[in-house]
């Protein structure tokens, strides 16, 4: 039986436009590190050797609640002490809490001899969330586990996620250093839409499916589109429709707003379109005076993992 492992754990994308609290893209970077000890002492202990001071009480900690949340379905005594380094900023809009909560019964699991499936991983992992935002969504924390692109297709009666192969890109994120509170995101969208907006809503979700499905670039493009949430989230974030014009004119296929922001997506053919995506959405927040980072890597192709063992 192992008694440590480090996990490496995903940011991630989340909505890709059309797809509000459903589809999800696994990034190869940004990641949190986590390293989890199995212990003869119940219960679970955190540590964060970062700087951004999150709560160590396991029950306000996304990767404590979940290590918890998992532990209920465990009979024997077991804990676990877990160090975290954040790689992934918190309120970036990539997944942050995500990939902790993730990352923390990946590792769990695997010192427990991966008695869990994905699907129930996910789930304890979705407490974590509830910490983090309230909600129980799996939208961050389906392709933070199985990697990749995610439809979540169900929560309720049962957990219904479906794992797609996604086509080679490269993508291109800008966080601007500006807050954008979840709540603040979710207050501002339409508590009804015209049934001719969902209807295009819904072509472009069935579109994004296919382009992915079948690697038709041009048909991942134009099913981004969303109609519905971004538009009411755009005064939100400042510089972005200008960033995303940038992004096309040097080669974009598109994107948008990643999860509730800040952070905006482009998604590209190849890394040298990706660098240069990322150079001209960085440069809009430069002249608006805005400090900013840029990620630029590939899909990942697997969700948070094991990457030594003791």
């Amino acid at each position: 039986m192992l008694n440590s492992v480090l996990v490496h754990s995903p940011a991630t994308l989340s909505n890709l436009g059309c797809g509000f609290d459903v589809f999800g893209l696994a990034l190869a970077a940004p990641y949190d590190t986590i390293r989890i000890r199995r212990t003869a002492e119940p219960g679970v202990r955190i540590q964060h050797l970062d700087g951004y001071n999150l709560p160590t009480d396991p029950a306000h900690n996304v990767a404590g609640v979940a290590i918890l949340s998992l532990l209920a379905e465990v009979p024997e005594q077991v804990g676990f002490d877990v160090e975290i380094i954040k790689g992934i900023k918190p309120g970036s809009g990539v997944g942050s809490s995500a990939a902790s909560a993730a990352g923390a019964v990946v590792g769990a699991n695997a010192l427990l001899g991966n008695r869990f499936t994905k699907m129930q991983l996910v789930d304890f992992a979705m407490a974590g969330e509830m910490v983090a935002s309230g909600a129980r969504h799996a939208d961050n924390i389906a392709p933070a586990i199985f990697g990749g692109f995610t439809v979540v297709r169900a929560l309720e009666p049962a957990l219904d996620i479906l794992a797609l192969p996604a086509p080679p890109l490269w993508v291109a994120v800008v966080h601007p250093q500006i807050e954008v509170k979840t709540s603040d995101s979710r207050k501002v969208l339409p508590a009804a839409v015209p049934l001719g907006l969902a209807v295009r809503q819904w072509a472009n979700v069935a579109g994004l499916v296919a382009g992915f499905l079948t690697a038709d670039y041009d048909l991942i493009g134009r099913s981004m589109e969303d109609y519905i949430v971004e538009p009411a989230r755009l005064p939100l974030i400042p510089g972005l429709a200008e960033a995303r014009k940038r992004a096309m004119a040097v080669g974009s296929i598109g994107g948008g707003i990643s999860g509730s922001g800040p952070s905006i997506f482009m998604l590209n053919k190849s890394e040298a379109i990706a660098q240069a995506v990322g150079t001209a959405m960085g440069s809009v927040f430069a002249e608006l005076g805005i400090e900013f980072n840029t990620y630029v890597g590939p899909v990942a192709t697997e969700g948070a993992k094991v990457v030594s063992e003791a």
